[in-house]
């Protein structure tokens, strides 16, 4: 039988067409991608008076329209946590966790250039709105990056979850890390945990393998009241004094090592004057010709998982807070004196070397979506990881906003619609690897310690 020529070719070109509309059919038009992010962030959910309802409806929408398994579980009374799951075909393996919080930090809406929760868009591109950067953007990129990975067909291996968890901002006990110590978690099997980490004014990403622990501290010194006008031994305010300057050098030392560039912000002892409380109160004030017989500070201290722990506690008991100037202390008043150490003693870090399969994936995951990874730190501040460090697990504390200022926390925080979506398509570089990922180590083949 003879083939015409001239047909075959018809035929080939007809089919080169359908491909090439259906390949465009599933690329989206970016400021559909922008609407729904700022959708997202004109929810009111900053503390105290989060609206946790109105956030889990709407990422239940978007769980829908990618038909993805969902699950609100409250641990503590509405604090919902909402749980995603996008079914693995191995389901024995351990699964991945695309961890985010849902609440942000208030904002003092009169110095803002721009409604915080409007999500205003400049003619620069740039998204202002409280949790641009921490951490609305995560949760939506996760979310962003499967629909594209749907588009294309891709099937995981490995099942992803992905939580959205409430508190963050207020020390997460009522969510994350009551979501850590439960059944539920358990019952996911988790190998590697995503969390936020911060953005980076250069070229390349941040990453973090470790963060600093929060001890919130609180000295109080006693002593006579007396009047005014005396000069006293270690009365309650010059003890206290005392105290302050000591703290204050200590404070010094750790940041000169800093300026100096002998060790990352993330590296050092940080502390940090919260409160000042003493005197005696008046009706037009304090009075002034009394010495108050108490005063008390409170301070913020951040610990890396590197610090000697016991030796700052003798530090504060013998030089701080010295029984022997009438004063006392208490770490952890306010609910926040987390360890530095795992529940099997170990430093809590993960490792960003080969023996950590899941840091050589994302390594590699990100220069394949033409992005630069810088060296990993220890991130210096606090952030829900640690509730899944402290059980064993491998947690790596990224948020890919590249070129971009670290407003987050202050005033005016943005983040540029550029950076927005080139971190959907790092995302879905990382989970593509991940949930791809078939290969059995040493740490997943024994689960005891969930």
């Amino acid at each position: 039988m003879e083939i015409n020529h001239s047909l075959l070719l018809l035929l080939h070109l007809c089919f080169v067409l359908i491909l090439t509309n259906t390949a465009s059919s599933t690329k989206e038009d970016p400021s559909v991608i922008i609407s729904r992010f700022q959708q997202y962030l004109q929810i009111n959910t900053s503390q105290p008076t989060p609206d946790y309802n109105e956030a889990i409806q709407f990422l239940i929408s978007q769980a829908k329209s990618l038909s993805l398994d969902h699950q609100t579980i409250e641990f503590v009374k509405n604090k919902p946590l909402l749980l995603l799951k996008w079914q693995g075909s191995d389901p024995t393996l351990p699964s991945i966790l695309l961890y985010s919080h849902t609440d942000v930090v208030p904002s003092e809406q009169d110095k803002w250039t721009y409604h915080p929760f409007s999500a205003h868009l400049d003619s620069a591109g740039k998204i202002y709105a409280r949790g641009s950067q921490d951490m609305k953007c995560v949760s939506m990129q996760y979310l962003e990056a499967i629909r594209k990975l749907k588009a294309t067909g891709f099937q995981p291996v490995r099942s992803v979850y992905l939580s959205f968890a409430p508190d963050e901002e207020i020390g997460g006990h009522d969510g994350a890390e009551k979501f850590a110590d439960s059944d539920v978690f358990k019952s996911l099997n988790v190998g590697i945990v995503l969390d936020e980490g911060l953005a980076s004014p250069s070229e390349e990403y941040s990453a973090f393998y470790a963060e600093r622990s929060p001890w919130w501290l609180v000295i109080k010194a006693k002593g006579a009241p007396g009047h005014g006008a005396k000069l006293y031994d270690n009365s309650a305010m010059e003890n206290l004094l005392k105290s302050i300057e000591i703290v204050r050098r200590f404070r010094a030392s750790q940041f000169d090592m800093v300026k100096a560039g002998l060790k990352a912000g993330g590296e050092v002892i940080s502390v940090n004057m919260a409160f000042l409380k003493a005197g005696t109160p008046s009706p037009t004030g304090f009075v002034m010709n009394l010495q108050p017989s108490e005063a008390e500070a409170g301070f913020d201290i951040r610990v890396p998982p590197t610090a000697n722990a016991e030796a700052l506690e003798r530090r504060i008991a013998e030089e701080w807070a010295p029984v022997s100037r009438n004063m006392t202390f208490e770490l952890g008043q306010f609910k926040q004196k987390a360890s530095i150490h795992d529940k099997f003693g170990k430093p809590i870090l993960t490792a960003t070397d080969s023996s950590n399969p899941w840091w050589s994936l994302l390594e590699e995951a990100v220069k394949n979506a033409n992005g630069k990874l810088g060296k990993p730190s220890i991130f210096p501040a606090s952030i829900d990881a640690r509730y899944f460090r402290e059980r064993g697990l491998p947690a790596i504390g990224f948020s890919p906003m590249a070129n971009t200022p670290i407003p987050l926390h202050d005033h005016n925080e943005f983040l540029n619609q550029a950076e927005y979506l080139k971190g959907i398509d790092i995302y879905e570089s990382i989970i593509k690897a991940y949930a791809s990922y078939v290969q059995h180590t040493k740490d997943e083949s024994s689960r005891d310690e969930l």
